[in-house]
């Protein structure tokens, strides 16, 4: 005998703690806008109405670290701007995930100089690349249903273990 037999059909939901929390996480994501380079148009405009990120609970770019989950780094990272990122980084509450946007981002894209970090991983640990140059909106916005999917899954125990590797 099921659950499902012994209540009957009054409609009553089991599940765990972790997931309606991560259900919570996923559809409250508050991203923080941090454009640096050609990105950030696409960036701008997945927010838009023709994209509508709204749909999945990112109603606002936030501009504040303190108000924000997401970091999502649009553009090319240069080593005067790496410290300013990873105090950003630092300043966001726990938990936290970042998208490297771009070619830029992800690792330095036509930059192969000594100005340009080659890829933000080297000054934050990021959790999903997003490959173009620029990328379109619709590949931002499987980037941040990947972090959705990778949100859900997560339990407890494995965000320490992360957290624990980043610190």
């Amino acid at each position: 005998m099921g659950v499902e037999q012994k209540l009957g059909n009054m409609g009553v939901v089991t599940t765990t703690l972790e997931g309606v929390v991560n259900w919570g996480r996923t559809n409250a994501m508050w991203p923080m806008l941090f454009g640096l380079a050609c990105c950030a148009i696409e960036m701008m405009s997945a927010q838009s109405s023709a994209y509508d990120m709204s749909r999945f609970g990112m109603e606002l770019m936030r501009a504040s670290p303190r108000q924000s989950d997401l970091m999502i780094v649009a553009g090319r990272v240069s080593k005067k701007m790496g410290p300013v990122l990873r105090r950003l980084y630092d300043q966001m509450p726990e938990p936290k995930w970042v998208i490297a946007m771009g070619d830029c981002a992800s690792c330095g894209g036509v930059f192969n100089n000594y100005a340009i970090y080659q890829g933000v991983d080297e000054v934050v640990p990021v959790d999903v690349f997003v490959a173009g140059c620029p990328p379109r909106p619709e590949a931002l916005i499987h980037g941040v249903m990947t972090i959705h999917e990778k949100v859900k899954g997560e339990t407890f125990k494995q965000y320490t273990e992360k957290y624990k590797q980043t610190t």
